[in-house]
C-alpha cells in the first residue's frame, strides 16, 4: 500500500503524514538498559583522609599553639631536652596579633628558626574549622614552614 491511496470511486486521497515512533521507543529502551547496567560499574571518586592510626608521629621539639573554645590562644614549647624550669615550657596566653612574635621567640628558645621548628595547632573540637584555618594561615604568613594539626589518639590524649 503506497502513501497515496485511491478510492474505488477514483477520487484521490491525500498522503498520510504519520510518524512511526516504535523504533524511537526501542532505541530509548536499549539506551536505558545500557545505562542501568553500566551505572553500578562506575565508582565515584572518594577522598581518602588519613586516620589517626596511620598519622605520623609528631616531632619531639615543637611549638604548640592551643586554640580554645572561647577563642583564646596559648603557646608553649614542647622540648624534651629543655631544662625543667625553662619559662618557654610554660603555656603563655597570647593574642592573635602577637602570635607570630611569640612563635619566633619560642623557636629561638629551642635553638631553631621558623623554617626549622615545626608548629603544632591543637584546637578544641568545638572550634570552627574556619577559625583553625585562619590560625594556620596567620602562621604561614609569619613564615612558619612546618605546621601540623594535633589529633587525639585512641587514648584521648594528644
Amino acid at each position: 500500500m503506497g502513501a497515496i491511496q485511491q478510492r474505488s470511486g477514483g477520487a484521490r486521497r491525500r498522503a498520510l503524514a504519520e510518524i512511526n515512533v516504535v523504533p524511537y521507543i526501542d532505541v530509548m529502551l536499549v539506551l536505558l538498559i545500557i545505562f542501568m547496567v553500566t551505572a553500578p560499574l562506575i565508582t565515584p571518586s572518594l577522598v581518602k583522609l588519613p586516620t589517626v592510626g596511620s598519622a605520623t608521629r609528631a616531632p619531639d621539639t615543637v611549638v604548640e599553639v592551643d586554640l580554645r573554645a572561647d577563642h583564646t590562644l596559648q603557646a608553649r614549647l614542647l622540648d624534651p631536652k629543655a631544662k625543667p624550669g625553662d619559662p618557654s615550657l610554660q603555656p603563655q596566653d597570647v593574642t592573635a596579633e602577637a602570635l607570630a612574635q611569640t612563635v619566633v621567640q619560642l623557636a629561638a628558645a629551642s635553638g631553631g628558626t621558623l623554617a626549622d621548628t615545626p608548629v603544632m595547632i591543637a584546637a578544641d573540637k568545638n572550634v570552627k574549622y574556619d577559625d583553625v584555618m585562619k590560625l594556620l594561615n596567620r602562621l604561614k604568613q609569619a613564615g612558619v614552614q612546618r605546621v601540623g594539626l594535633a589529633v587525639a589518639g585512641s587514648g584521648g590524649g594528644r
